[in-house]
């Protein structure tokens, strides 16, 4: 996509609208056949293309939003999911109501969009001309205030505004950077951005001793997935240091009490991946009244089953050696056809395993495997669901 793809379809919102009625994956050269037989080939084109990042984008934007927003390939793919966004620009909000808020790098608009719906003053930074366009057209879109500026973040004066929020970009050559030192912009712009009220994405695997003293890190998952982590700072931050939320319950743990280690128990306890990430899985034990399986593996155990949004829950039925023979009888005796396997602290491979245990009967089962000090050892479990407590 291009600014001038961008404009050609909002001057041609009919060619846009035929071709999001009747696309389907798959069937893209077709529908760009039977399109130009009656219109340009150059809107067709866009159209086209513009209909299936629509298409793609309703797992991120819903399918209302999505129907209606302008996505280039790359911007689509490393937009925030909304239920993320707008977790975020919620806490923005309540803190600092009306604020005006500078999204330096806003990509396509997803979190200027959130955050002017959370009665925020938005303006956002994008130095590429294509996805420029399609923030400022996504803002029209939605019927918005707000304004883009096609410019590099580096060169912004952030002075004039309350919040800085940041989502630098973390990919090079098409490749998805892993090291916070390899961001654009720059680690060191981003320290510097948190010494002022600021808001920053960041890959959830940002290391602790990364995050500079005074900002909190939060570590935000979706529906299990960990999607995120922000950095908080300023009057933005809390009083913590690390915190994880879980949407969309909005669950959230902030402390990390002791807790013992002891043998398993009648329930295994996989905390929520936020949770880990945030080294709070003890608060998980906590919550349970139950205690860890090893102090360096995030398993939890206890006698009962308690509710608790941080974690997924599972029955232990049987102990069982960590041999491909005696899992295989196993497999065999239960009459095993669907197998879930979970691991943790193990060098293990669950799709090659699978393959080798060869499930082929009627039941369901869940194994986890884990490392209790030096040996790996397995548990038959089920998945359950705790009632809420």
């Amino acid at each position: 996509m291009t600014p001038d793809s961008i404009t050609l379809l909002q001057a041609h919102p009919e060619v846009l609208a035929e071709a999001c009625a009747t696309y389907s994956p798959g069937g893209e050269l077709r529908l760009v056949e039977q399109l130009r037989r009656l219109y340009d080939a150059d809107v067709v084109t866009a159209a086209v293309t513009q209909a299936s990042l629509r298409h793609r984008a309703v797992a991120k934007f819903g399918k209302d939003d999505a129907a209606r927003m302008y996505f280039t390939p790359d911007g689509l793919e490393q937009s925030t999911r909304s239920a993320v966004a707008e977790h975020r620009a919620h806490r923005i909000a309540t803190t600092l109501p009306e604020a005006s808020l500078l999204d330096l790098g806003c990509g396509i608009g997803g979190d200027l969009i959130t955050a002017a719906r959370a009665g925020l003053r938005v303006t956002g930074v994008e130095r590429d001309p294509a996805t420029a366009a399609a923030a400022r057209a996504n803002l029209a879109a939605l019927d918005l205030p707000g304004e883009v500026i096609l410019g590099d973040a580096e060169e912004q004066d952030v002075t004039p505004y309350d919040v800085v929020f940041a989502d630098p970009a973390r990919r090079a050559d098409g490749r998805r950077v892993f090291d916070h030192n390899a961001y654009s912009p720059p680690w060191t712009f981003i320290t510097q951005l948190l010494t002022r009220t600021a808001c920053v994405k960041v890959a959830p695997g940002i290391p602790h001793d990364a995050v500079p003293d005074g900002v909190e890190a939060e570590w935000v998952s979706d529906a299990g997935e960990v999607k995120e982590a922000a950095l908080w700072s300023g009057k933005l931050s809390g009083d913590v240091e690390r915190r994880a939320t879980l949407l969309p319950s909005g669950a959230t743990v902030d402390t990390a009490p002791e807790a013992e280690v002891g043998p398993v128990g009648q329930y295994i306890y996989e905390p929520d991946g936020a949770v880990v990430r945030a080294g709070l899985v003890t608060a998980v034990a906590a919550a349970v009244g139950g205690w860890l399986l090893d102090p360096r593996i995030a398993y939890v155990t206890g006698p009962f089953l308690v509710g608790t949004p941080l974690a997924s829950t599972y029955e232990v039925i049987e102990t069982l050696p960590y041999r491909e023979k005696v899992l295989k009888s196993w497999v065999r005796g239960e009459d095993i056809g669907t197998l879930e396997i979970k691991k943790r602290g193990v060098d293990l491979d669950p799709a090659a395993l699978r393959k080798k245990l060869a499930p082929k009967g009627s039941t369901e089962a869940t194994l986890i495997v884990t490392r209790i000090g030096r040996d790996a050892v397995a548990y038959s479990c089920r998945r359950v669901t705790a009632p809420a407590g």
